[in-house]
């Protein structure tokens, strides 16, 4: 999967497949390394996480309603 990242040097675009572990290795490898020193993106990165963790809880049911 690759996202255009444009000017923006930050990897909030990007977080979502990080997360998912659906980013190709040598685009994973440098949102690795900015997640550990930009602040910003790592706390981005901790609710992208929570909220993926959450919506994994839900079944078909929750979603019909």
């Amino acid at each position: 999967m690759t996202a255009d990242r444009g000017d923006d040097p930050h990897v909030r675009q990007l977080l979502g497949a990080y997360v998912l572990d659906a980013l190709e290795p040598d685009e994973s490898r440098p949102v690795a390394r900015h997640l550990q020193r930009c602040a910003a993106c790592a706390a981005a990165y901790v609710e992208v996480a929570e909220a993926v963790s959450l919506l994994a809880l839900l079944n078909v049911d929750d979603l019909l309603e």
